[in-house]
Protein backbone atom coordinates (compact mmCIF):
# COMPACT_ATOMS: atom_id res chain seq x y z
CA UNK A 1 0.00 0.00 0.00
CA UNK A 2 0.92 4.15 -0.03
CA UNK A 3 2.40 3.80 3.20
CA UNK A 4 4.07 1.18 2.95
CA UNK A 5 6.51 2.75 -0.17
CA UNK A 6 6.45 6.17 1.41
CA UNK A 7 7.69 3.78 4.41
CA UNK A 8 10.39 2.01 2.24
CA UNK A 9 11.51 5.10 0.57
CA UNK A 10 12.21 6.91 3.61
CA UNK A 11 14.57 3.37 4.91
CA UNK A 12 16.58 4.04 1.48
CA UNK A 13 17.80 7.30 2.71
CA UNK A 14 18.57 5.69 6.13
CA UNK A 15 20.56 3.14 4.88
CA UNK A 16 21.88 5.39 2.06
CA UNK A 17 20.61 3.97 -0.89
CA UNK A 18 19.54 5.63 -4.29
CA UNK A 19 16.48 6.21 -4.47
CA UNK A 20 15.65 6.98 -8.65
CA UNK A 21 12.69 7.34 -11.39
CA UNK A 22 11.99 3.48 -10.97
CA UNK A 23 11.72 3.57 -7.17
CA UNK A 24 9.71 6.87 -7.30
CA UNK A 25 6.86 5.89 -10.01
CA UNK A 26 7.08 2.69 -7.52
CA UNK A 27 5.54 5.21 -4.83
CA UNK A 28 4.09 7.48 -6.75
CA UNK A 29 1.97 4.31 -8.38
CA UNK A 30 0.79 3.41 -4.91
CA UNK A 31 -0.34 6.89 -4.40
CA UNK A 32 -2.03 6.65 -7.46
CA UNK A 33 -4.07 3.20 -6.79
CA UNK A 34 -4.93 4.89 -3.28
CA UNK A 35 -6.02 8.23 -4.75
CA UNK A 36 -3.44 9.98 -2.21
CA UNK A 37 -3.41 12.91 -4.58
CA UNK A 38 -1.51 15.06 -2.04
CA UNK A 39 1.36 12.27 -1.59
CA UNK A 40 1.50 12.12 -4.95
CA UNK A 41 2.14 15.51 -5.60
CA UNK A 42 4.86 15.52 -2.54
CA UNK A 43 7.05 12.66 -4.03
CA UNK A 44 7.03 14.47 -7.03
CA UNK A 45 8.24 17.64 -5.47
CA UNK A 46 11.06 15.72 -3.79
CA UNK A 47 12.00 14.14 -7.31
CA UNK A 48 12.34 17.70 -8.82
CA UNK A 49 14.20 19.01 -5.38
CA UNK A 50 16.59 15.74 -5.86
CA UNK A 51 16.88 16.19 -9.24
CA UNK A 52 15.41 12.90 -10.48
CA UNK A 53 14.38 12.52 -13.85
CA UNK A 54 10.31 12.54 -14.48
CA UNK A 55 9.26 10.59 -17.35
CA UNK A 56 6.38 9.73 -18.88
CA UNK A 57 5.28 6.85 -16.29
CA UNK A 58 6.11 8.96 -13.17
CA UNK A 59 3.32 11.71 -14.25
CA UNK A 60 1.00 9.40 -15.26
CA UNK A 61 0.92 7.59 -11.64
CA UNK A 62 0.70 11.60 -10.53
CA UNK A 63 -2.15 11.92 -12.82
CA UNK A 64 -4.03 8.57 -11.43
CA UNK A 65 -4.01 9.98 -7.97
CA UNK A 66 -5.33 13.06 -9.16
CA UNK A 67 -7.98 11.26 -11.04
CA UNK A 68 -9.58 9.15 -8.65
CA UNK A 69 -9.49 11.97 -6.02
CA UNK A 70 -11.34 14.45 -8.61
CA UNK A 71 -8.90 16.83 -8.14
CA UNK A 72 -8.75 18.46 -12.14
CA UNK A 73 -7.14 21.75 -11.19
CA UNK A 74 -4.21 19.97 -9.70
CA UNK A 75 -3.83 17.57 -12.99
CA UNK A 76 -4.04 20.40 -15.16
CA UNK A 77 -0.93 22.17 -13.13
CA UNK A 78 0.61 18.54 -13.79
CA UNK A 79 -0.11 18.79 -17.21
CA UNK A 80 1.40 22.06 -17.59
CA UNK A 81 4.50 21.25 -15.73
CA UNK A 82 4.99 18.26 -18.20
CA UNK A 83 5.00 19.84 -21.15
CA UNK A 84 7.47 22.48 -19.61
CA UNK A 85 9.87 19.68 -18.63
CA UNK A 86 9.65 18.35 -22.26
CA UNK A 87 8.03 14.77 -20.93
CA UNK A 88 6.40 13.16 -23.79
CA UNK A 89 3.27 12.92 -23.37
CA UNK A 90 0.89 9.78 -24.31
CA UNK A 91 -2.65 8.97 -24.89
CA UNK A 92 -2.65 7.77 -21.32
CA UNK A 93 -1.09 11.25 -20.07
CA UNK A 94 -4.24 12.64 -21.88
CA UNK A 95 -6.87 10.00 -20.94
CA UNK A 96 -6.28 10.69 -17.10
CA UNK A 97 -6.09 14.27 -17.28
CA UNK A 98 -9.30 14.30 -19.38
CA UNK A 99 -10.35 11.79 -16.51
CA UNK A 100 -9.83 14.12 -13.83
CA UNK A 101 -11.23 16.70 -15.38
CA UNK A 102 -14.35 14.74 -16.26
CA UNK A 103 -14.76 13.23 -12.83
CA UNK A 104 -16.17 17.02 -11.92
CA UNK A 105 -17.72 18.24 -15.30
CA UNK A 106 -15.14 20.31 -16.28
CA UNK A 107 -16.12 20.30 -19.90
CA UNK A 108 -13.80 23.11 -20.91
CA UNK A 109 -10.73 22.11 -20.30
CA UNK A 110 -11.35 18.48 -21.36
CA UNK A 111 -12.49 19.82 -24.92
CA UNK A 112 -8.90 21.98 -24.83
CA UNK A 113 -7.35 18.71 -24.14
CA UNK A 114 -9.06 17.05 -27.04
CA UNK A 115 -7.97 19.72 -29.43
CA UNK A 116 -4.19 19.48 -27.96
CA UNK A 117 -4.37 15.97 -28.83
CA UNK A 118 -4.87 16.54 -32.61
CA UNK A 119 -2.51 19.48 -32.67
CA UNK A 120 0.31 16.40 -30.80
CA UNK A 121 -1.21 14.20 -33.02
CA UNK A 122 -1.66 12.04 -30.03
CA UNK A 123 -4.24 9.08 -30.61
CA UNK A 124 -7.50 9.16 -29.44
CA UNK A 125 -9.06 5.68 -28.19
CA UNK A 126 -12.26 5.01 -26.42
CA UNK A 127 -11.80 5.94 -22.84
CA UNK A 128 -10.48 9.60 -24.36
CA UNK A 129 -14.27 10.16 -26.25
CA UNK A 130 -15.82 8.42 -23.51
CA UNK A 131 -14.55 10.69 -21.51
CA UNK A 132 -14.97 13.75 -23.09
CA UNK A 133 -18.60 12.81 -23.75
CA UNK A 134 -18.91 12.53 -19.90
CA UNK A 135 -17.57 15.72 -19.02
CA UNK A 136 -20.11 17.66 -21.24
CA UNK A 137 -22.87 15.24 -20.19
CA UNK A 138 -21.82 16.25 -16.11
CA UNK A 139 -21.76 19.51 -17.09
CA UNK A 140 -25.28 20.04 -19.13
CA UNK A 141 -23.73 20.40 -22.07
CA UNK A 142 -25.50 17.53 -24.54
CA UNK A 143 -24.84 19.04 -27.45
CA UNK A 144 -21.21 19.21 -27.43
CA UNK A 145 -21.08 15.28 -26.15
Amino acid sequence: DWLQALHLMLEMVDICVDRNTCTYNTALSACGKAGEWLQALKVLSDMADGRVERDTITYNATFSSCEKAGQWWPALLLFHDMGEQRVEMSTITYNAAISACEKKGQWWPVLQLLLQMAECRVEKNTITYNAAASACEKAGHWSLA
